[in-house]
């Protein structure tokens, strides 16, 4: 799980290079039978980081602004947008992390390690 910090009036599409050089867990390699697909919403529909995201052999899956997702009822393969947001939801139950106390920003990313820490204890746990 990567963390990437920044303001916040700064806008998600300049924060997805930062944040792919942060996985911890090294890439599978990319074969004809074995693709990596990444999944982003809206705010990262632009062609330059389509471009760049194919070019590093991902299957991107960004839908396109503007307009409302599909309706499948025979659908193969389920989204699984809701895992990302069900873990923002997770990381907001913590209060430290929802009202930002910190001034240094350190001591910040430290909570936010450590809050994933608990989530990731709470989900084996089970």
């Amino acid at each position: 799980m990567g963390t990437v910090l920044s303001a916040a009036n700064r806008h998600e599409s300049k924060m997805v290079w930062p944040l792919l050089a942060t996985t911890t867990i090294r890439r599978p390699k990319v074969t004809a039978r074995r693709k990596q697909h990444i999944a982003m919403d809206k705010a990262y529909d632009s062609a330059a980081i389509r471009g760049k995201l194919r070019r590093r052999g991902y299957v991107v899956h960004i839908p396109k602004r503007g307009t409302s997702p599909k309706v499948n009822p025979v659908q193969r393969y389920p989204a699984r947008r809701w895992v990302v947001e069900r873990t923002a939801r997770w990381q907001n139950l913590f209060r430290r992390l929802k009202i930002r106390y910190e001034v240094h920003s350190r001591n910040y990313e430290a909570f936010v390690h450590l809050a994933n820490a608990i989530i990731c204890f709470r989900s084996c746990r089970r």
